[in-house]
């Protein structure tokens, strides 16, 4: 078992978390149970499942999370550009939450490494 709250890409991820709702909460009412909701649950899923994996008995387990934190970054990078062109996001909260997203998936990558190089 891991210690997931000393993990910098935990702490980063959770931080990303907070700054999507704040993103999210101008977004017209008509968007709250659609784009909306679905931004906060994939960026809610990333340190979730990096937590998840922590606590699994086994390397292995721990990554197969990771991997799905990773899916989740992804769709959380596509949903924010979906966003954009509708109009809900401006283009200056994405540009700063587009490289913070990819910093969060290197870290990711990162930590895959180094549990994969202690099987």
């Amino acid at each position: 078992m891991h210690d997931f709250m000393k993990l910098r890409v935990w702490n980063d991820a959770v931080e990303l978390v907070t700054d999507v709702y704040k993103a999210t909460e101008k977004f017209p009412k008509d968007e709250r149970f659609g784009l909306t909701s679905q931004l906060r649950r994939c960026a809610v899923s990333i340190p979730s499942n990096i937590s998840e994996g922590a606590g699994r008995k086994t390397n292995g387990e721990f990554r197969q999370f990771l991997g799905i934190a990773t899916g989740s970054s992804c769709e959380l990078h596509t949903q924010l550009i979906i966003a954009n062109k509708l109009g809900f996001l401006g283009s200056s909260t994405l540009a700063e939450l587009v490289p913070r997203i990819v910093g969060i998936q290197k870290g990711v990558f990162k930590l895959d490494e180094s549990m994969q190089a202690k099987k």
